[in-house]
């Protein structure tokens, strides 16, 4: 007799539980995913995720480590960038976060939602990224002062949480379909680019 069970090398069936469970989570939410659940999508015994994850709360922290990889790779900035003006990357940076966002709700509410931060025992590995993350931008910001694009009069690190807080907040909002104009998001997204880095002393002209 023949078993309908998939055959995986050990770190396949790593990458196909966690693309597994980040379907799962996108369909349903993160209540509707179970280690049991998994295994039956993924076609593998009820206990062959368990090799790989101690708990679901373990799953949960890898995808989340999985989108901050991904998301960082979304936004940063590409060949195609160079040549543009200050004002051009800045809205397209902002763009790129907010639009990941909204299109990968399931890894960005495991990246910034309770289910992690407020879990009891955050683990280490999810901290060093979730922190470096946040570092990486304040060192963009800091990048864009040592320039000349952004004036220095702000504190990086203050104008880094409070930029940072407002794309967050567009991305929340859309995330939660509290917004819903999907074609109102890249003016919203503008209007954000003029407001903070034109206060901020932006020498490039910031037009809506």
């Amino acid at each position: 007799m023949t078993s309908n069970k998939k055959s995986y090398h050990h770190g396949d069936l790593r990458a196909s539980l966690e693309d597994a469970a980040a379907s799962i989570i996108y369909e349903s939410g993160i209540d509707g995913l179970s280690m049991r659940k998994l295994a039956d999508r993924v076609g593998v015994s009820r206990s062959a995720p368990y090799h790989h994850f101690s708990d679901k709360k373990e799953l949960l922290c890898a995808l989340a480590n999985r989108g901050f990889e991904l998301q960082a790779a979304a936004a940063e900035e590409s060949e195609e960038d160079v040549g543009m003006s200050f004002h051009e990357r800045i809205r397209l940076f902002v763009r790129r976060y907010v639009t990941w966002a909204v299109e990968y709700p399931q890894y960005y509410d495991l990246m910034f939602g309770r289910d992690i931060w407020k879990s009891g025992e955050v683990p280490e590995e999810f901290l060093n990224n979730a922190h470096q993350y946040f570092r990486s931008y304040v060192e963009k910001i800091q990048s864009w002062q040592g320039s000349g694009d952004l004036s220095g009069a702000i504190d990086a690190l203050r104008f880094s949480q409070v930029t940072w807080g407002t794309m967050h907040g567009l991305s929340r909002l859309m995330i939660d379909g509290i917004y819903v104009d999907q074609k109102a998001l890249e003016v919203m997204c503008d209007t954000a680019v003029t407001m903070f880095f034109s206060s901020a002393g932006s020498q490039a002209e910031l037009q809506p």
